[in-house]
């Protein structure tokens, strides 16, 4: 018999766009729950960012849409709230991140929806937050990243630099994922619905935090310096002859193991390094010593004597590199899928988090525009005719 997911029965009305909201939904339905995507008639706009298929398809789309069906609705029209409606009446919990005017005007704010389905759960992340003076301003990822000192501490101390990778937007889905599980879990207990926020902003400063708290504290006001760590060392990108690679050395004991490494046990008695606050403050003399001894070798040899040493550290992956790397794949990261217009299939990443005897799979690809949009309206009790006459509005 077929074990159940966790979230097998809870339906999810997702009108996420571009990551957080949308990857919510994704984790959700990756554990059971049926998640319907609200797309605009045509498709949505987030639908073709970073295109790899022949229609147009997006990288990130295809990542946090998977497990989803996806019906296509005109929102602004009274008949396309109508089938809005009618499907919060038959669902547990809406997601959505639109700005809350927008929300408003649509219907989709929690007070609107309460008043269609009383127990319902709203999962609403915005850029900024709800507080009056700043939950109409928009935002994308770098705006979290770069509003939370993080970028500031990031690169040169005259270059500033923001990570290519979206950290705040998939850091944002895992609160509102985490959030509406806590809204589902106190809903048991008391039958009601709630509305559950998260912000790009208070992700980025959750993420930045020990930077925040340091500078409240100390006054030191950071600058940046690359790749090295001003908490401990050596702590850097190093060269090998042959690519790129990281290792932390953090307490006086891997930093004693790191000296015989290197072949300098009298650093141990040099003041500038007698703990990791000031091998953080000279981390370049440290950085230089470790650059010069991965000179001499590859980095599979560097990487198999720190290894040795017990000392962490881990080769710089170029994208190519980590979907051919054996351990990266001995780990089941990846769950790759056919999909119309990609020759050869896709890599969709595993979710995150796993379960020993619920576990979460990916089954279905993400959706083409509208793909479900028969079934699920007939499924909210839409007839042939009634469905045929949608079309022909382009309501649908």
């Amino acid at each position: 018999m077929e074990q159940k997911k966790v979230l097998d029965g809870i339906r999810v009305v997702d009108l996420g766009r571009f990551i957080a909201a949308p990857f919510c939904a994704a984790l959700l339905a990756d554990y059971g729950a049926d998640v319907i995507r609200v797309d605009r008639v045509g498709g949505s706009e987030d639908r073709y960012i970073v295109p790899v298929s022949t229609e147009g398809e997006g990288a990130l789309f295809l990542q946090v849409n998977r497990n989803k069906r996806s019906i296509t609705l005109d929102l602004d029209s009274p008949q396309g709230q109508e089938v809005l409606h009618r499907l919060v009446r038959g669902a547990d919990i809406v997601i959505a991140n639109m700005p809350p005017r927008t929300m408003q005007s649509l219907g989709l704010d929690y007070e609107s929806l309460r008043k269609i389905k009383p127990d319902i759960i709203l999962t609403a992340s915005s850029a900024f937050g709800d507080q009056p003076a700043v939950r109409d301003r928009t935002g994308f990822d770098g705006t979290g990243q770069a509003m939370s000192g993080a970028v500031h501490v990031t690169g040169l101390p005259d270059q500033p630099m923001k990570p290519m990778v979206p950290m705040v937007d998939f850091s944002t889905a895992l609160s509102c994922a985490f959030g509406t599980m806590m809204a589902l879990y106190e809903r048991k207990a008391s039958g009601m619905g709630q509305e559950v926020g998260a912000s790009l902003l208070r992700t980025g400063l959750n993420l930045a935090s020990g930077t925040l708290i340091e500078e409240a504290v100390l006054k030191l006001d950071r600058k940046a310096q690359g790749n090295r760590s001003p908490n401990y060392g050596p702590s850097d990108l190093f060269r090998a002859k042959d690519g790129w690679f990281i290792t932390q050395a953090i307490g006086p004991a891997m930093f004693k193991r790191w000296t015989r490494l290197v072949g300098k046990p009298e650093l141990l008695d040099d003041p500038r390094f007698r703990d990791d606050k000031t091998r953080g403050e000279n981390g370049e003399a440290l950085s230089a010593i470790m650059n010069a001894w991965a000179g001499t070798r590859t980095r599979k040899e560097c990487l198999a004597e720190l290894e040795q040493a017990r000392i962490p550290s881990s080769p710089v992956y170029s994208p190519r590199e980590a979907l051919e790397d054996k351990d990266v794949n001995a780990a089941e990261s990846f769950k790759w899928m056919d999909y119309p217009g990609i020759e050869g299939g896709m890599p969709i990443v595993q979710p995150p988090a796993w379960m020993s005897r619920t576990p979460p799979s990916i089954d279905k690809r993400p959706p083409t525009p509208g793909e479900h949009t028969d079934e699920v309206l007939r499924e909210i009790g839409y007839s042939i005719e009634q469905i045929r006459e949608l079309k022909k509005n382009e309501i649908v």
